[in-house]
């Protein structure tokens, strides 16, 4: 039986993606800044992680033992115009978003590396598929992990690792709006308004969406498929823009 490392579980893919793999037989260690039990089922160990500090992470390491694979999914959301989101504000997604997965996927490492063997999942978003405005900050911490990945992949390649990406769509049951503590109007001033407007008007109807369940099973054939494949766009408006690309 398989154990794989989940974080940012308390809601949305990866919620989802615990759900998934402990369907299929794996061992689920999921891991959330202030646990939840009566999320998931009693069969799944549920670890706090905060991904920002490294003595979280080092006690969630130790707790959970040997695992084979990370699935890096915590993540905090930024949306305004950028000349009004403070440089405090940026380096707190950039904690979570990058530095935090950074310092996960640094944990794990030596132990697979030892077992020449694992797989490392790093969540993403379509925004690094194609440009979208309103999300400068927000991307820029996702397109890090792009190249942080797609390096790291030849690196641990070398020792039998594999290192993947999901790119998720946008996905409106998430929580991914309300997971940020600065409403999304006060990122908005007067002058940026009529530009913004049709952008939001257009996320209230979007023509492809991704569902949390999309994510999961992208995750789960990132995990499974033994291929040196990279990229795995998850959600029909991903999948439609990787087409693009």
């Amino acid at each position: 039986m398989n154990t794989v490392l989940i974080t940012g579980c308390s809601s949305g893919y990866g919620l989802e993606t615990a759900r998934h793999f402990h369907a299929q037989g794996w061992t689920v260690i999921a891991t959330m800044r202030t646990p939840r039990t009566d999320l998931l089922p009693e069969s799944i160990r549920i670890l706090p992680l905060d991904v920002t500090s490294a003595q979280s992470i080092a006690a969630a390491i130790e707790a959970a033992g040997p695992i084979d694979v990370l699935v890096n999914n915590a993540g905090i959301g930024v949306v305004g115009a950028f000349e009004a989101t403070s440089m405090s504000r940026v380096r707190k997604v950039f904690e979570t978003n990058t530095f935090g997965v950074m310092a996960m996927t640094q944990a794990v490492i030596p132990q697979m590396r030892e077992r020449r063997s694992g797989v490392i999942v790093n969540v993403t978003s379509s925004v690094t598929l194609a440009s979208m405005p309103l999300a400068a900050a927000y991307t820029a911490s996702k397109q890090a992990i792009e190249g942080f990945t797609g390096s790291l992949a030849h690196e641990l390649a070398a020792f039998g690792v594999r290192a993947k990406l999901v790119e998720p769509g946008y996905a409106p049951t998430t929580r991914f709006a309300a997971n940020t503590d600065v409403p999304v109007m006060d990122l908005i001033p007067e002058a940026y308004l009529d530009f913004a407007r049709p952008i939001f008007a257009g996320f209230a109807n979007p023509p492809l969406t991704t569902k949390e369940s999309d994510v999961a099973a992208a995750i789960w054939l990132a995990v499974n498929d033994g291929s040196d494949r990279l990229h795995y766009p998850a959600g029909e408006d991903a999948v439609a823009l990787a087409g693009l690309a």
